[in-house]
């Protein structure tokens, strides 16, 4: 027994460098990742092996010393001489950095301006300021319509946001106050006469949210102010949009396993000079959730109508089974859909190029159904499976308007809507080695078609166009030192083939580096399109060639 306390005491003290060193190694402060969760961690705990190897106990060998005394009589000057104190040191952790900024320049004037800044007033106020920047300013080829030669098109879009973010924490509920400015500046295609563009924007938040969890039941409600100006539209031209957003949830459990959870939302928009209708919009999801170690289900439906423009009732399913057959294991089946508000937020992160001919309903996704598969077979390894059907109602899409007589010919993008479906079948695979390696490859293919109706106002090739029928991400990830990290990517968007022709591919090459020079400094750089290929992320305009980005970022 004693020597088992020897053993477990040796392999404490072996484990204590690594744990310590694994806590010394430095984030990566400049990337910005996305990272999903697709489910519930379930640790795993290792069987532990016994080591059959037993250490050969050598007898110490003592020798007798000869004790020398010192004589020399030094009286004490106080009583008592050496008295040691109590320890009365406050043990502190070391405090987070609560600043971030980040600043960076490139060709074409690609610029990147970041700044975030978190103050801790107090154990239960937070205050967070944020502002950032980016944006290019240069020459980009185009294909002159006129003569079909290529010519150059000084281009520029400049997107700058600002907020502030207030939390206080109550005894039972947190309270949330927030404002937020946004601006984006940019161009249109050089043939259009009216070649600028600007939004401006703003909101102003309040909410609450319980965190007693000692209540019966669980609930959140806030309500948002959203302004926003679109400057120059054929049908819109200095247009606003004032829209009251609410949103509440509840729930409450009906046993250890058993929730009913119900979800309200309700915008309220108002437009100015343009002739659109005010409307509402009422969404409810109620849903029964059950959960035990190897099942989740989920029973509910999105029911949504509209008072005003767009005066429709609609219900979507909220279907989700999962069964876990072991922790690394998965197999789930959901249906779902919903409303999609087009408002003018959604429609500049749609495509900021595309103009207002019109009034644009909400985009209804009748039915999104899929089933999966989720594994992880060996640590640090995990794939996704996929497939599924996709029925959408008053789709967004681009068309292409040309526009002939004067002194030349313009060309423009108008938003438009019609009905879409697709069928589409995907993976995705992960692995990462500690911090040294990571690697992530993704692919979605979809085949999309759309109702034929002979009184269709467009064609199938240009709704469906520039639709994606393949996207494919690649990224490697190294850290070859612990203060470096290389990153090497490749993106490619692959559009639908329709009456035998197809939209050039979008064929990204990337390469990216971050180095830690001193604590809490990094500089970066990034280089995009290295194959130099010439494609277009928005029909009609153009991406950049071999494009540079570099800077610094820093924590204080």
């Amino acid at each position: 027994m004693k020597n088992m306390r020897y053993i477990l005491g040796g392999a404490a003290l072996i484990g204590l460098p690594l744990t310590l060193q694994a806590q010394e190694q430095t984030q990566d402060t400049t990337l910005v990742r996305t990272v999903v969760v697709e489910q519930e961690y379930n640790p795993d705990i290792m069987d532990a092996s016994k080591i059959n190897v037993l250490p050969q106990i050598e007898v110490p060998v003592v020798t007798k010393k000869a004790v020398e005394y010192n004589e020399t009589l030094m009286p004490a000057t106080q009583i008592p001489a050496t008295t040691m104190q109590p320890y009365t040191g406050i043990e502190t952790l070391a405090k987070a950095k609560g600043g971030y900024a980040r600043l960076g320049y490139g060709n074409y004037n690609n610029l990147d301006l970041l700044a975030n800044y978190l103050f801790t007033l107090s154990d239960n106020d937070r205050l967070n300021l944020h502002l950032d920047m980016d944006g290019m300013n240069g020459k980009l080829d185009i294909i002159d319509i006129t003569n079909n030669e290529n010519k150059k098109w000084k281009s520029r879009y400049y997107r700058t946001r600002a907020g502030i973010d207030y939390q206080h924490r109550f005894r039972s509920l947190d309270l949330n106050l927030g404002g937020h400015f946004g601006l984006s500046n940019f161009n249109f295609m050089p043939e259009w006469d009216a070649n600028k563009q600007k939004f401006t924007s703003g909101d102003v938040h309040l909410g609450f949210k319980n965190h007693n969890k000692d209540l019966p039941l669980d609930y959140a409600v806030e309500t948002n102010l959203l302004l926003y100006q679109r400057q120059y539209d054929p049908a819109a031209e200095n247009t606003g949009e004032s829209m009251i957003r609410t949103k509440a949830e509840v729930s409450g459990n009906i046993s250890d396993e058993q929730l009913i959870h119900i979800a309200f939302n309700m915008d309220n928009a108002f437009y100015q000079k343009a002739k659109f209708e005010n409307c509402t919009s009422i969404g409810l999801n109620p849903s029964y959730q059950f959960q035990n170690d190897d099942w989740k289900l989920k029973l509910g439906a999105h029911v949504d109508f509209a008072i005003g423009f767009g005066k429709e009732v609609r219900v979507a399913p909220d279907v989700q089974i999962q069964y876990n057959f072991s922790d690394s294991y998965l197999l789930y089946v959901q249906g779902t859909g919903g409303k999609r508000q087009n408002d003018f937020r959604q429609l500049e992160s749609y495509n900021p190029y595309g103009l207002l001919q019109n009034q644009l309903d909400a985009t209804y996704e009748q039915l999104n159904t899929a089933i999966g598969f989720k594994a992880s077979p060996i640590n640090d390894l995990w794939f996704h499976l996929y497939a599924g059907y996709q029925d959408l109602k008053d789709d967004l899409f681009l068309v292409p308007d040309f526009i002939t007589g004067g002194s030349s010919p313009q060309t423009r993008l108008l938003l438009g809507q019609a009905d879409a479906r697709n069928v589409y079948a995907g993976g995705e695979i992960t692995y990462s080695y500690k911090q040294l390696f990571g690697f992530n490859a993704s692919a979605v293919y979809r085949n999309w078609n759309t109702p034929s109706n002979e009184n269709a106002t467009y064609t199938e090739s240009i709704i469906l166009g520039f639709k994606p029928a393949l996207e494919a991400n690649v990224r490697i990830d190294v850290s070859p030192l612990s203060a470096l990290r290389l990153s090497l990517g490749y993106q490619h968007i692959e559009r639908s083939k329709v009456e035998g022709e197809r939209a050039d591919a979008v064929s990204n090459l990337y390469l990216s580096a971050n180095y830690e020079v001193f604590e809490n400094i990094v500089i970066y750089a990034r280089l995009n399109n290295l194959l130099n290929k010439d494609y277009q992320y928005y029909e009609g305009c153009p991406a950049q060639g071999i494009n540079f980005l570099g800077g610094v970022s820093f924590r204080f």
